[in-house]
Formats: C-alpha cells, structure tokens, sequence
C-alpha cells in the first residue's frame, strides 16, 4: 500500500482539515494504515503524525481495530458522496447519448473511481479483507450496494424512455461498471497513475462498447 498514502495526502479535497483532535487522528491513521497496512501500523506511529499522545486516541477512538474501522467507515462515506454528486449530472435525457455518455463516463472515472478514497479502499479490500469480513460486508452494503442500484436506476430511465433497449437494469448496471474499471483495476495493479488523456479513452471505449450492446436498434 506504499502509494495511497501521498495520493490521499496531496488531494487536499479527499480530507478534510483537521479542525480537531478527531479528525487529525484520523487523517494521520489513514496515511499510516496506507503506507504500513493494518498489521504494519502502530498507535505510536499515529500519535507523532497527528500531533497527540497516545492516551488521546485511546480516549477519542479506542483501540487500533475500533480506529481502523472508523477510517474505513468515514472514507466510504466520502467516496460514497462523490459518487452521488458525479451521478447527479447523468444524462437522463440526452439530445446525443453516445457523446454525453461518454463525458459522464469520464467524470465518473475522475470523480469516483479514480479518486484517492476510493484507491484506498479496493487496496484495503484486497490486502485486509480476510481479517476484517463484517467490516468489508458494511463497504459493500454502503459502497457498491447503492452505486450499483442507483446506475441501475439511471439507465432503467433510459431505457423507458427509448433510448436503450434493456431487460435486466441491475446486470445492465454491473456491466458498465466493469467496463469503466477494466483498464483503470490494471493500472492500479501496477500502481500506475492513469494519465488524464488515458481516462478520456477509457471512458470512451467503454461506453461505446456498452452502447454497442444496449443502444434501441433503429
């Protein structure tokens, strides 16, 4: 998890300041737990980067397992949020929707799926899943569990308004999510940072590839 941390630390936006001791604690443990993962981290170490004793996190947030599930919890909220203001501008009713697809596609990308919270958090899955079960069952409940529905929502609109030509929204939905991501989960393997001209082409290719399959024929 060597790189999640300075992607977390230089986007500004993805934290907020830390106008409290709280929130700095929990600024400094999502760095920490990014750079060391959660066996690697230590309160300690969190202490010295939020500038508070060690006392201080146990009175604010309790333990490490209590503080690492905090994190967890408020950075899905965040990435969470940014999602939702991204699918706000969906085209519900596009005078071209291959062309305003495509630029969704690609805010979508920018905002949500590449963004350094959500980074964060696939890395986390993968490495800390296995110990933190009920703690990854919430993300997906809270995460994926209403992305997925509300992309499904979106595109059942276009369907019944001529647009598309779907039987299945919730299968629709999951598709077109795998497509956007394909290429962005390989460059995240590698702990690449997608160029921004990259992005554009990611977004395009798969939703002309989505549309390919679902555009109303005729």
């Amino acid at each position: 998890m060597k790189n999640s941390s300075a992607e977390l630390t230089q986007d500004s936006g993805n934290w907020p300041p830390p106008h409290n001791k709280r929130q700095a604690i929990l600024n400094a443990a999502a760095d920490v737990f990014a750079e060391q993962g959660f066996a690697g981290a230590s309160i300690d170490a969190i202490a010295v980067r939020a500038g508070v004793s060690r006392q201080t996190i146990y009175n604010q947030l309790g333990d490490k397992d209590n503080l690492f599930k905090v994190v967890v919890a408020e950075i899905t909220d965040r990435s969470s949020a940014g999602f939702f203001r991204v699918l706000d501008t969906f085209p519900v009713a596009p005078e071209d929707i291959g062309k305003e697809l495509v630029q969704f596609s690609a805010r979508l990308l920018r905002k949500a799926l590449c963004d350094p919270n959500g980074r964060w958090l696939r890395k986390l899955v993968e490495t800390e899943g296995t110990r933190f079960p009920e703690l990854f069952e919430t993300w997906k409940e809270y995460g994926p569990g209403k992305k997925y529905p509300a992309i499904a929502a979106r595109l059942a609109q276009l369907a019944h308004a001529g647009y598309l030509e779907i039987d299945d929204p919730a299968l629709a939905a999951r598709q077109y999510m795998a497509l956007l991501a394909t290429d962005l989960r390989y460059d995240q393997q590698l702990g690449r940072q997608t160029p921004e001209s990259e992005i554009d082409r990611m977004a395009s290719d798969a939703t002309r590839t989505f549309l390919r399959a679902f555009a109303r024929k005729g």
